[in-house]
């Protein structure tokens, strides 16, 4: 399936919270959950760049943290 303005898309997150879309019509990957946000492409990367604040990984933010 080729990409189209009409493509739904959904925002996934995996357990390091980092954050990705992946097309709806695809079954999701081992490791990725969603987080029940989904839509056009741009819509679900304009969420991400408003949720995804601090690009670090889980691991490293709770050793950052002790």
């Amino acid at each position: 399936m080729s990409e189209t303005s009409e493509e739904i898309y959904i925002v996934v997150v995996n357990h390091e919270e980092q954050y990705s879309i992946w097309p709806e019509y695809k079954a999701i990957p081992t490791g990725w959950k969603t987080v029940g946000k989904s839509g056009p492409k741009q819509g679900c990367l304009d969420y991400i760049k408003e949720t995804w604040i601090d690009m670090r990984p889980l691991s490293l933010r709770r050793q950052m943290s002790l």
